[in-house]
């Protein structure tokens, strides 16, 4: 009897060894860092000061990176491939050697944001679209030189169907856990007199039809966005009326402009929604509100070439919040940054960036008004020529001013100048 357990065992090790050996594939690595250190003559170390509104370059004051490992195509069948998808992110301010992810304010943070599996070829009627289940990053965009996710709506966990072909463009479905966290909806819980936070479950049904053709080498994408609350039954006994949340965009996008692209930008947001216009919201951590609030924003961004040796990334963006409360105002938002690069070879480039914004009422209170711009010049050395060479290692020397706060950078400062050097790179 013995025998028998023992080979039953040995037999069973043998069969996990080879399974696993069977199922042993190449992996692709790819990721994105940033890290960098510097002095500022007010604040000691380097000062980071409203980044996605006055622009990025020499505006950064942490450690930054996404680590991520995919494996190659998992061949089955006769068309189907599946490969699966895992990134980690990691952030710190970069102050020490050893800066662990423990919960105070000297560590640092990692996050698992992305754990997923994706599946082509299984349809035949439409063999390039995609089936996929888990967590990930969601078909994101964003404005590089302010690091801004206008159409971010990776939440939690979740699944779809994209790139299916439906007349003349693709259509992609997908359904995103993105809960509520720690919402005050004005509900006194245990009695203290103060209202208590309210954890609740939220889920996106993200839609989207893209690649509409509409004149030479330009293209429209729609998409919508619905939030629906879904509250416990605790929850609905306590008269939350929480509603639901839309937001609406539209992004059209002009390619081969002057050797680079233009997008434009239309976006609506409904309730919860409604403040992340002019609040820089991505579309997820959509909170669940029980006013009628509307926001809309316009944005123009793109990146072009200027003869051989200048390039040029810009952005405009005007933005507006309007509450359904009587005691909260529109909240209005506008900013323009610029980043012109002149390239003296392949691998050696002079950068500036300044940028301005003006804000009004943020959150809707009233009074609570904000300005300020930014200048950076930076000398850097990269990969290769053009805007988007990377890895890139950059010494800079930023200029920043509050217009509307004396005491920003503390001691009665309203501006202040950073020096340092950062590397960044994606691969």
């Amino acid at each position: 009897m013995k025998t028998l357990k023992v080979c039953l065992t040995a037999a069973a090790v043998s069969s996990a060894l080879l399974a696993s050996s069977a199922m042993a594939v190449e992996a692709d690595f790819n990721g994105y860092m940033r890290a960098g250190t510097g002095v500022s003559t007010h604040s000691g170390a380097n000062e980071s000061y409203e980044k996605n509104k006055v622009g990025r370059l020499g505006n950064e004051n942490d450690v930054y990176g996404e680590i991520g490992l995919n494996t190659k195509p998992i061949k089955a069948g006769e068309t189907a491939e599946f490969t699966v998808n895992s990134m980690l992110a990691y952030g710190s301010d970069g102050s020490n050697g050893w800066e662990s992810a423990r919960d105070d304010d000297d560590g640092a943070d990692v996050a698992l944001v992305q754990f997923n599996v994706q599946a082509k070829g299984l349809f035949d009627f439409d063999p390039d679209a995609v089936l996929w289940a888990g967590k990930r990053y969601y078909q994101r965009q964003d404005i590089h030189i302010t690091d801004f996710y206008y159409w971010n709506t990776n939440g939690g966990a979740g699944g779809g169907l994209e790139h299916l072909s439906v007349g003349p463009g693709k259509l992609s479905v997908a359904f995103i856990r993105d809960d509520s966290l720690g919402n005050d909806l004005g509900v006194d819980l245990d009695g203290d007199g103060q209202n208590d936070n309210q954890n609740i479950n939220i889920n996106n049904f993200d839609v989207r039809y893209a690649d509409l053709g509409l004149w030479k080498d330009a293209s429209l994408e729609l998409g919508i966005n619905y939030y629906m609350v879904n509250e416990t039954d605790e929850q609905e006994d306590l008269n939350l009326d929480t509603k639901d949340s839309v937001m609406a965009t539209a992004v059209i996008t002009q390619g081969n402009f002057f050797g680079g692209f233009n997008k434009t930008v239309f976006q609506f947001g409904t309730n919860g929604a409604a403040s992340a216009m002019a609040g820089l919201g991505s579309g997820s951590w959509i909170p669940a509100v029980s006013d009628g609030d509307t926001g809309f924003r316009v944005i123009n961004f793109g990146v072009i070439n200027m003869g051989d040796s200048w390039n040029l990334g810009h952005q405009v963006m005007y933005a507006q919040s309007s509450y359904d409360n009587s005691n909260k105002d529109d909240h209005t938002f506008a900013n323009v940054v610029v980043r012109p690069i002149y390239n003296w070879s392949e691998i050696m480039k002079t950068e500036f960036e300044a940028g301005y914004f003006t804000e009004e009422n943020q959150w809707g209170t009233k009074g609570a008004d904000n300005e300020g711009a930014k200048f950076t010049v930076a000398q850097a050395w990269a990969a290769g020529a053009g805007f988007w060479a990377r890895p890139e290692i950059r010494v800079y020397a930023s200029y920043v001013d509050d217009f509307k706060n004396d005491n920003r950078f503390g001691n009665d400062e309203s501006s202040e100048m950073s020096f340092g050097i950062q590397a960044e790179a994606w691969w």
